[in-house]
C-alpha cells in the first residue's frame, strides 16, 4: 500500500471511529414500519441479512415469513401463504437496506410495531422490531402469532404513548450502566431491559391509558430480559449507519446473516456486500432438541458486535456463559482478542472485569486478514426446518472469506496491494 493510500486510510478509520464512539442514541418513538419508514415498499417482507431468494432462504426464515403472510392477512392459511412466497407475489427484502434490522429471522412487515432511535449526534435513525421467542425463529403457529398481536394491538401503543409523553429516552447512560452490571446488550440484556422497565414505568402511569392496557404492559416489561434486545440493535445500527461512506475507510458498517450466507459491508466500500456460507453455531441446546435441529448463523443482531458490544463484551458478562457455553477464562480472553482486529476503543463503555478498559469498537478489514481473528458472535440458535421456537444458543465466528473480498476490492478499487 502506497504511503499515500496508507495515509488516507488512517485519516478515514480515525473519522470512522469518531463517528462510532460519539454516537447518541435516542429512542424517539415506537411506530408500525409503514409510520417509521414512510417509502415502505408495498407487500414486502424485509428479513434479516444479506439479500437472499425464497428459493435459498433457510428454514428458519421461510417459517417466520410464512408467519408475517398470515400476520398481515395476506394469505388466509399456510398453504396459500406458501404459494404467494414462491410466487414471488411477496417481495423480500434485506432490513439493511432499509435503516432497520431483526433478530434471527428479522422479519418486518408494514404493520410490524417497531422500536425507533434517533442518533442525535448525526440525525439519522435506525428501527428494530421487537423481540420473541418464536416467530422470529420461523414458528407461525397461532400461539406464534399471538404474541405479535399482543405487541401491535396494546403493548407497542401504550410504549409509544409513555415514549412521546416523556419527549424521548437517552440510551446511551442506559447502555453504559447495563454494561457495568453484567450485560453484553446481545443476549443478555437482562439489567438493561431492567432499567428500561424503570425508566419507562411512571409515563405509563402519566399516560392516561386503561389501567389494563397499563397494567398488560408493565407485566411486558416487568418479565421480558430479552426485551431491551430491540433497543440494543436500534442504537446499534443509528450508530453503525452514522460511519457509513466514508472514502477509504476499512471499517465494518454491519455484520448480518440470512442461515443461508454471512454478509458484511465496509464504509469505504458503500452498497456492496460480501458474503461467504453462514457457519455452524457451536453452543447449547434447550430441553428437547439436539445437535443437528440447530440451522446455520442467522440474524441481524451481529449489529451489536459491530458497535463493540455481544461478544465483544463477553468478558465483563460471564454470567451469560450458562447459555451459549464456555468458560470466564475464555470470555476474558475473547474481549482482549478483539482488540488485535479494531480500529480503537470506547471511551463510554467499560468493562468493569478488565480493568474498566474499553470495549474494542470499529472492525477492521485489514486486521481481521492480516492477523487470521475473527469477530466472536454470541447468538441464538434457529431450528433448520420451519415452525419452531427457539432451540438453544452459542459462540459462533464470521467466515474470513468475506472480509478477503472485501479487502480484495478495496485493494483493486484503489489500485493497491493489501
Amino acid at each position: 500500500m502506497s504511503t499515500d493510500v496508507k495515509r488516507r486510510v488512517e485519516a478515514a478509520n480515525e473519522e470512522f471511529l469518531k463517528r462510532m464512539t460519539s454516537g447518541d442514541p435516542i429512542l424517539v418513538d415506537v411506530a408500525p414500519a409503514c409510520d417509521a419508514y414512510p417509502d415502505f415498499p408495498e407487500k414486502t417482507i424485509l428479513h434479516s441479512g444479506p439479500p437472499v431468494t425464497w428459493a435459498r432462504m433457510s428454514g428458519a426464515q421461510r417459517g417466520a415469513c410464512i408467519g408475517m403472510t398470515l400476520f398481515e392477512g395476506w394469505a388466509k392459511d399456510v398453504g396459500e401463504a406458501t404459494k404467494l412466497l414462491e410466487s414471488g407475489a411477496i417481495r423480500l427484502e434485506p432490513n439493511h437496506h432499509h435503516g432497520m434490522v431483526g433478530p434471527m429471522a428479522g422479519t418486518i412487515t408494514p404493520s410490524m410495531w417497531v422500536w425507533v432511535v434517533e442518533n442525535r449526534a448525526f440525525g439519522n435513525r435506525a428501527c428494530c422490531r421487537q423481540v420473541e421467542s418464536r416467530q422470529q425463529f420461523g414458528q407461525y403457529s397461532p400461539q406464534a402469532l399471538e404474541g405479535l398481536e399482543k405487541w401491535r394491538d396494546a403493548w407497542a401503543p401504550a410504549l409509544q404513548k409513555a415514549v412521546r409523553g416523556m419527549g424521548g429516552l437517552p440510551l446511551k447512560p442506559l447502555i453504559t450502566k447495563a454494561l457495568q452490571m453484567g450485560d453484553e446488550l446481545h443476549n443478555r440484556p437482562v439489567a438493561a431491559s431492567s432499567l428500561f422497565a424503570n425508566a419507562m414505568s411512571v409515563p405509563l402511569l402519566k399516560s392516561g391509558l386503561p389501567q389494563g392496557q397499563i397494567a398488560a404492559t408493565m407485566a411486558l416489561l416487568g418479565g421480558h430480559e430479552l426485551l431491551f434486545l430491540g433497543l440494543s440493535m436500534a442504537a446499534g445500527k443509528a450508530i453503525a449507519d452514522a460511519a457509513r461512506d466514508i472514502p477509504f475507510s476499512t471499517g465494518v458498517t454491519a455484520m448480518a446473516r440470512n442461515g443461508t450466507e454471512f454478509g458484511i459491508q465496509v464504509s469505504g466500500l458503500e452498497g456492496e456486500w460480501f458474503t461467504a456460507p453462514a457457519p455452524e453455531v457451536v453452543g447449547l441446546y434447550l430441553p428437547g432438541y439436539k445437535q443437528g435441529d440447530a440451522g446455520r448463523d442467522i440474524g441481524d443482531s451481529a449489529i451489536t458486535e459491530t458497535v463493540g458490544w455481544g461478544g465483544f463484551v463477553l468478558g465483563g458478562a460471564t454470567g451469560i456463559l450458562s447459555f451459549v457455553g464456555g468458560t470466564p477464562e475464555e470470555a476474558f480472553a475473547y474481549s482482549r482478542q478483539m482488540r488485535q482486529i479494531t480500529i480503537g476503543q470506547s471511551p463510554d463503555y467499560l468493562i468493569p472485569p478488565l480493568g474498566f478498559e474499553g470495549t474494542a469498537i470499529g472492525i477492521d478489514i485489514r486486521k481481521v486478514v492480516q492477523t487470521g481473528t475473527l469477530p466472536i458472535i454470541d447468538t441464538a440458535m434457529a431450528h433448520k426446518e420451519p415452525g419452531h421456537p427457539i432451540v438453544g444458543a452459542g459462540l459462533v465466528r464470521p467466515p474470513l472469506a468475506c472480509f478477503a473480498q472485501a479487502l480484495k476490492r478495496f485493494a483493486e478499487t484503489h489500485g493497491v496491494g493489501h
